[in-house]
């Protein structure tokens, strides 16, 4: 297994910086995922690890050795692309010998281990067909032996699954984590989709804008945003702007308007009464019940007016306004019966409210 540091690299393609000086450090037999928007410099990093792409500034390193002075097919790194790069003239067991060849290892050695490859990502007895008479997700797991059968001690997978429809993404997203479990390979993967990242990550990297804004394991990077960016592009929150109006012993109340909201005081530990405030608070974290109903002990409570409810399934989502015109998104799992439209009581935890020093963005 091989650790991956990545020391202050930078990439910019004229005016455009798309890497800022960012620093990573991803552990042995770690799934390390990069998340963010399309342009936010997260392909390009991982087309700088597997020296596709030249660095501005920094250093990489596997293990004890520096790998971005060494030409990509010297690095043992092995990459799944999102179109596959599957050779269409090629049967499914000369794409994936294709890299072994090229390192002119004996025709004997080849067969084992395209063998070998393509039982891992079941598909033994596929080598003679070719690429037009396989599906979708059977072009992927040949993309993917051809990178597992060089045995690399990295694999780098640039949104491996985005074309592919919604239910062979899960199936395949499961395969691809539980084979690098099984193998223990360190692996860097590039994603756009929060639901995919947080499904398959030991660790994420949220970027934007060619930096890194946090990084952390999957639920705490939901559950406790580093920034408002985070929240947002992490999934569906309430993102609110107000004013610290005073303290009263482990909370502290944010006006927002005329409302006022309690959230934890360490959350806002050093600010001032009168500074901005920014929060966000996950639908999900909000409860929904009948008028003047009593919330769980500690939590807050705020009466609002049902707007507009979705069934969508799992989740019913419930957009709501509250006094001052506000409005905030709840998502319940049962909505108590005759409360799909009218006042209700809307209550939750302090302890869930993420803060934030300054006004959300």
């Amino acid at each position: 297994m091989t650790a991956i540091r990545i020391a202050g690299v930078a990439r910019s393609f004229g005016a455009v910086a798309a890497v800022r000086g960012v620093s990573l450090d991803i552990a042995d037999g770690e799934f390390f995922t990069l998340l963010g928007p399309s342009g936010c410099g997260k392909t390009t990093l991982l087309r700088m690890v597997a020296g596709f792409c030249e660095l501005d500034a920094g250093a990489i390193h596997f293990g004890d050795k520096r790998i971005d002075t060494v030409p990509p097919h010297r690095r043992n790194a092995g990459m799944v692309f999102q179109n596959y790069a599957i050779f269409p003239n090629l049967t499914v067991g000369g794409n994936v010998a294709y890299g072994l060849k090229a390192r002119g290892l004996a025709a004997g050695a080849i067969g084992q281990r395209v063998t070998k490859a393509l039982k891992l990502v079941h598909l033994d007895g596929y080598e003679e067909r070719m690429p037009h008479q396989l599906s979708g997700g059977q072009l992927q797991r040949v993309a993917l032996a051809r990178c597992l059968v060089i045995e690399p001690e990295v694999i780098l997978l640039d949104e491996p699954l985005s074309n592919l429809d919604a239910k062979l993404r899960v199936e395949m997203r499961g395969e691809i984590r539980q084979l690098q479990k099984r193998l223990g390979i360190s692996a860097i993967y590039v994603t756009h989709d929060q639901e995919e990242a947080m499904a398959i990550s030991d660790r994420i990297a949220v970027m934007n804008a060619g930096r890194v804004e946090q990084i952390g394991a999957p639920a705490e990077i939901y559950r406790h945003p580093a920034t408002p960016f985070v929240a947002r592009f992490m999934g569906v929150t309430n993102l609110l702007s107000g004013t610290l109006a005073r303290r009263e012993g482990a909370r502290a109340v944010v006006r927002v308007g005329a409302l006022e909201f309690p959230i934890e005081a360490a959350a806002v530990a050093g600010a001032a009464e009168g500074a901005e405030v920014g929060f966000s608070l996950r639908p999900e974290s909000l409860s929904v019940a009948p008028p003047g109903a009593k919330p769980p002990a500690g939590w807050a409570a705020l009466a609002a007016r049902i707007e507009r409810v979705e069934f969508l399934g799992a989740l019913t989502r419930v957009e709501l306004r509250l006094d001052g015109g506000l409005g905030l998104s709840a998502a319940v799992v049962d909505l108590p019966r005759g409360l799909a439209q009218g006042g209700v009581s809307l209550a939750y935890d302090p302890a869930r409210v993420t803060a934030f020093l300054g006004p959300c963005a």
